[in-house]
């Protein structure tokens, strides 16, 4: 498991608006803290589009690199730790460019 990597992950279920299920994610933390903690970074992907409205949010097309079959958006804003049992098996890797934007807005999201 590496950060830009897509994997497929199960989210266990909360009440409220956090994406919930079997999905894509993002690997967002640092490779060294991956391979030391026993959860990881990620941020869910969604296939449904309307979530494109919501601030904090990267909409990314399938490109035979990234493992998706739909074109989906990162839901940045919706970032959490999963504990790595849940992260089920890898399907792909983010271009470097759309990596870059997830992690900037990350990075506003946390008001740095």
């Amino acid at each position: 498991m590496k950060k830009g990597e897509v994997w497929r992950v199960r989210i266990p279920f909360a009440p409220g608006h956090a994406q919930s299920g079997e999905r894509p994610a993002i690997v967002v933390q640092d490779d060294p803290f991956i391979q030391s903690l026993p959860t990881v970074l990620i941020v869910p992907f969604t296939s449904s589009m309307g979530a494109a409205r919501f601030d904090g949010t990267v909409v990314v097309a399938p490109d035979g690199q990234n493992g998706l079959t739909v074109p989906s958006v990162a839901l940045v804003f919706q970032a959490r730790a999963l504990d790595k049992r849940d992260c089920l098996r890898r399907q792909g890797i983010l271009d470097s460019i759309t990596m870059d934007q997830v992690l900037a807005i990350l990075v506003k999201l946390l008001g740095k």
